[in-house]
């Protein structure tokens, strides 16, 4: 799908001396808010920008000031992995 922004030309120049690849700027922006948000998944995001991982994201998002989504599902299940993996070396 292609979005479509209408601007006057002196905003849009303006915009583009700052950046350059004002495309990509705006998309970078809406993926940011809506992670942000939580209107995007990560995997969302990770696709939009064209990362390979979900690392990548993660770091675009920490230079980019979003905080970390980091659910208690995602802590109960780091848990359960950690005990698991104590579980296994004690064998």
């Amino acid at each position: 799908m292609a979005l479509t922004i209408d601007l006057p030309s002196d905003i849009e120049a303006n915009l583009r001396k700052r950046w350059s690849d004002l495309p990509r700027h705006a998309l970078e922006a809406l993926a940011v808010e809506g992670y942000r948000a939580r209107v995007l998944s990560r995997a969302e995001v990770r696709r939009m920008l064209g990362f390979e991982t979900r690392e990548q994201v993660d770091a675009y998002m920490a230079k980019a000031g979003v905080p970390f989504d980091y659910s208690i599902e995602d802590f109960e299940h780091d848990a359960a992995t950690s005990e698991h993996l104590q579980e296994l070396r004690r064998r």
